[in-house]
């Protein structure tokens, strides 16, 4: 295997308390999902692993399942994804990331700043901090080390998905990503 194989099929940075996690790090199943608010493909993949996890949650151990978030948006094709991280970071300096992520992905068609400001408000916000935040980039480095650890693992498109750090190469359904996922708690 070439340096440049293992590239593309591991995940280079490994999940840390640095990231967007829901659940524990010390979860038998690690999946790292990178994403983009304005693919539609990303909210699906989203929605099923939300699915697969509850399906999961009830089968399996409590804290069994660990999905961590990283921002990979695609401004070339998606001129509002890079707009709608900055978002969700600025709603994540208010605890509001998981409630501001799922608004985005529910009304990816409406991603436009004043959208943007009408969920923060909706969220319940410091609107004025919101916005300070938004006009400062004030969380462009942490948007931009995501997609850097993203291009060196191999990712080029969203959605790219990780499970325990390999990368998923099967289709986005849930009957394999769910094999995919009970095949790694094992």
């Amino acid at each position: 295997m070439s340096y440049d194989d293992h590239n593309h099929s591991f995940l280079f940075v490994p999940p840390s308390t640095q990231d967007r996690i829901q659940g524990v790090l010390s979860a038998a199943v690690m999946l790292v999902m990178y994403g983009d608010y304005q693919c539609s493909e990303s909210a699906k993949v989203y929605r099923l692993i939300k699915a697969i996890g509850r399906e999961l949650n009830s089968s399996l151990e409590e804290n069994n399942l660990c999905f961590v978030f990283r921002h990979f948006p695609q401004v070339q094709i998606h001129p509002h994804a890079q707009h709608a991280a900055q978002a969700v970071e600025a709603a994540a300096a208010q605890g509001q990331f998981w409630q501001m992520h799922d608004i985005l992905f529910a009304h990816q068609q409406e991603l436009g700043n004043g959208y943007l400001v009408e969920y923060a408000n909706y969220l319940g916000l410091d609107i004025s901090h919101f916005l300070q935040d938004m006009s400062k980039k004030a969380h462009v480095a942490r948007i931009n080390e995501d997609i850097q650890s993203g291009l060196h693992s191999g990712v080029t498109a969203t959605p790219a998905l990780f499970i325990n750090g390999i990368r998923y190469a099967g289709r986005w359904n849930n009957t394999q990503l769910t094999a995919a996922i009970v095949t790694a708690s094992h």
